[in-house]
C-alpha cells in the first residue's frame, strides 16, 4: 500500500471506542520491578500524553507494545480482541508503530529506501522512482527537504529524526508512538510535526506522546497519563492538568519547570571570537565570553549553533575568523590541541559521539585523559580510574550501583552526567554544552541545571546551545542568536525573551 493510501481512513473522536488497552501490565527484570499493575487505554483521534521521569517504565510498556518485551502478567486487546505481540513486525502488522527517542537508521540504505524498509518484500522488483517520488511526498508534508537518494550516514540528527517520522507514518498505522520525536528539533520544525500529528490525530489514529518538555505535551495532548517507579499514577484529561501537578505526580514532590539561574559577577575575559566562520557552514560570528558566564546558544535547527561549538573543539575547525583565548590567538585545529588549551566539548549525540556505551562508567570518565592512569609499564591504575568516577558520582549523583556499570545500563539521564563528568574531569577553562538535557527527565533535567550554575560560579566559562528555549533564557547570562548560520544578535539580561529571541531566530535583526 502506498503511503498515501493508508493516510485515507474516517476520521475519530477522543470519545472513540478503544484502538489499543493495556492492562494490568506487569513486567520484571531480575530485582527490578519494571511495571507494577499498570494499564492504558489509546482511542482513535485522541493524543494521549506519557509523562514520567527516566526509570518511570515509559520505555519497557512502549517495548511491550511494540513486540519487544512480552509483559510478565496482564493483557494487551486490539479494538477489543486480546492479542499477543510477539515481534516488532508483529506490532506492525496489527498497524502498531513508534519513532523512538535515538533514530535507528541504515545508514548504507538512502534515505528513501530507509522510509520504505518495512514494506520491502523478497523477490518483488523495487520501482524505485516511484519510491523516490513517494519518499519526497512524505517528507515535503513534515517541511523537510532532503535528497532520497543519498545515504542515511552523516544525516544531521534532526533529518534522522525526520526519516523516522516518514518512516511511521509510511505505514498503514492505528496507533502511532512517538518516543521524544521532538528532542532535536527547532521550534519551527516541531510547529510542522504538530500540524502533521493533529491531521493524523483527526484521521482517527491513535497517538502516544512521549516528551519531557511539558510545554509541548500541553500544546498537543488531549489527555494526560503519569508514570512514577513503574506504576499508574493518573491519567486525565489535559484540561484538567497544569504543568506544576503534571510534575509533581512524576517526582512525588512540586518542582518549578525552570528555575532561573541566579546572576552572579562575570571574571576575566576567557575566550574572544572574532569574524569566525567556516566555509558554506557559518560566517562572520563575533562575541566574547568571560570567566562565570553562560553564554547561550539560541536559533532554529541548521542555524549554525553546533557548528560553532566543533570549530571551537577543533572537530571542524574554522576556515576565517580570529579565537582569542586567554589573551592568546589560538588556531584550533583539533579536538585534542582543543582538551591541551583547556576547552572540553560536551556532544549532543550521548551514544555516537559522547560515550562508549559497552565500557564501565570509570573507563568512559577517564578515557580522555587515559595518560593520567596509566603505569611506567602502561597499565591502567584502575583503582584510581575508580576513584575519580566515584568523585564523579557523588558530585553529580550519578544513580548506579557501581562505578563498574556498563553505560549502556544506565538511563539517559544519568548517562549524561557520565559524559559531563568525563569532560569535567579534564579540568576546562571553557565547557561547551551541546543540548546537555535532550531526551533525560525533569529531574535529571533540574540536577544538571543546578551543576551548570555551579561549575559557573567555579569560574568556568560556559557557552550553552540549546534547542529548548526556556532553557536557554532561565540558564544564560546572554544569549546569541543564529540563523541560516549568520549571527542576528546578542541579547542581555532582561532583553533575552521569547519573543526577541524568536523574532531574531526568524530574521529580524537587532543590535548586538
Amino acid at each position: 500500500m502506498s503511503w498515501t493510501a493508508a493516510q485515507q481512513r474516517p476520521g475519530g473522536a477522543a470519545t472513540a471506542p478503544p484502538i489499543l488497552e493495556m492492562r494490568g501490565i506487569a513486567k520484571r527484570f531480575g530485582a527490578t520491578q519494571a511495571l507494577d499493575d499498570v494499564s492504558l487505554t489509546l482511542r482513535a483521534g485522541e493524543i494521549h500524553a506519557l509523562l514520567g521521569e527516566n526509570g518511570a517504565g515509559k520505555s519497557t510498556l512502549i517495548k511491550i507494545m511494540t513486540g519487544v518485551y512480552q509483559p510478565d502478567r496482564g493483557e494487551i486487546l486490539l479494538s477489543g480482541q486480546p492479542i499477543a505481540i510477539g515481534s516488532a513486525a508483529e506490532a506492525q502488522r496489527h498497524g502498531i508503530a513508534a519513532i523512538y527517542q535515538e533514530p535507528l537508521l541504515f545508514p548504507d540504505l538512502n534515505v528513501a529506501e530507509n522510509i520504505f524498509v518495512s514494506h520491502q518484500n523478497r523477490g518483488v522488483v523495487t520501482n524505485w522512482r516511484k519510491m523516490f517520488r513517494e519518499a519526497e511526498a512524505i517528507l515535503a508534508t513534515l517541511g523537510v527537504t532532503l535528497d532520497v537518494r543519498s545515504p542515511a550516514r552523516g544525516l544531521t540528527l534532526a533529518a534522522q529524526q525526520s526519516v523516522e517520522i516518514a518512516k511511521a507514518i509510511s505505514l498503514n498505522v492505528r496507533v502511532l508512538i512517538m518516543d521524544e520525536p521532538t528532542a532535536s528539533l527547532s521550534a519551527h520544525e516541531v510547529g510542522q510535526l504538530f500540524r502533521l500529528v493533529r491531521d493524523l490525530r483527526d484521521q482517527g489514529v491513535a497517538i502516544l506522546f512521549v516528551s519531557h518538555r511539558m510545554e509541548e505535551v500541553f500544546q498537543i495532548a488531549d489527555s494526560v497519563t503519569v508514570f512514577r517507579d513503574g506504576r499508574l499514577i493518573s491519567t486525565r484529561p489535559a484540561a484538567e492538568v497544569s504543568p506544576q501537578s503534571a510534575i509533581a505526580d512524576m517526582v512525588g514532590r512540586e518542582m518549578g519547570l525552570f528555575q532561573r539561574r541566579a546572576p552572579a559577577p562575570k571574571g576575566e575575559k576567557l575566550l574572544s571570537v572574532q569574524g569566525l566562520g567556516r566555509t558554506g557552514v557559518f560566517s562572520d560570528v563575533s562575541f566574547d565570553l568571560h570567566r562565570g558566564e553562560v553564554l547561550g546558544f539560541a536559533g532554529l535547527i541548521g542555524a549554525g549553533r553546533t557548528d560553532i561549538g566543533l570549530a571551537l573543539f577543533g572537530i571542524e575547525p574554522a576556515t576565517a575568523g580570529q579565537i582569542v583565548l586567554n589573551g592568546k590567538t589560538e588556531t584550533i585545529r583539533s579536538p585534542r590541541q582543543a582538551m591541551s588549551l583547556g576547552v572540553a566539548y560536551v556532544s549532543e549525540d550521548r551514544r555516537q559521539l559522547g560515550l562508549s556505551l559497552p565500557m564501565s562508567i570509570s573507563a568512559n570518565i577517564s578515557l580522555p585523559v587515559l595518560s593520567r592512569y596509566l603505569t611506567r609499564l602502561g597499565l591502567i591504575r584502575t583503582s584510581q580510574e575508580r576513584d575519580t568516577a566515584e568523585g564523579f558520582r557523588k558530585r553529580l549523583s550519578i544513580r548506579t550501583p557501581n562505578v563498574e556499570l556498563p553505560v549502556a545500563k544506565l538511563s539517559g539521564g544519568n548517562q549524561q552526567k557520565v559524559m559531563l563528568s568525563k569532560w569535567l574531569n579534564t579540568h576546562p577553562a571553557l565547557l561547551i554544552l551541546d543540548e546537555p538535557t535532550r531526551g533525560i527527565d525533569v529531574g535529571a533535567k533540574a540536577e544538571v541545571h543546578a551543576m551548570i550554575g555551579e561549575l559557573a560560579a567555579e569560574g568556568i566559562g560556559i557557552i550553552l546551545i540549546s534547542s529548548d528555549l526556556p532553557e536557554v533564557l532561565a540558564m544564560s547570562d546572554r544569549v546569541l542568536v543564529m540563523r541560516e548560520g549568520r549571527q542576528m544578535a546578542i541579547l542581555d539580561g532582561g532583553a533575552a525573551t521569547s519573543q526577541t529571541v524568536m523574532t531574531a531566530a526568524m530574521g529580524q535583526e537587532f543590535a548586538a
